[in-house]
């Protein structure tokens, strides 16, 4: 385990605290936070595997693992910023919902 396993697997911790600390005492701001550690946690741990597994390769497989390296972040990134804005227009299509549903009240 690298510091970025253990940076990453302590802030999902912390943020399943915030979390459910948020839910618990309705404050929306802290859960939101506390989601959103989550998500940095989970791809910092993600990024430490990538390292791990980069180190543990032989070294004339080096470069390969560099390019390697470098492709799957993107992905990660990509998949996490994908997913974010997945979260966005699923809330933004609720919202649509209540505002309509108001409107006809």
């Amino acid at each position: 385990m690298n510091t970025s396993n253990a940076s990453g697997v302590f802030d999902q911790a912390k943020g399943k605290v915030k979390e459910v600390l948020g839910e618990t005492f309705n404050d929306q701001k802290l859960a939101n936070e506390g989601a959103a550690d989550q998500v940095k946690g989970h791809a910092e741990e993600a990024w430490g595997n990538l390292k791990d597994t980069a180190s543990h390769i032989g070294h004339n497989d080096a470069t390969d693992a560099k390019v390697h390296a470098e492709n799957t972040g993107h992905d990660l990134r990509s998949s996490i910023t994908n997913a974010a804005e997945h979260v966005k227009e699923s809330i933004s299509r609720g919202l649509g919902h209540l505002e309509n549903k108001n409107d006809r009240s």
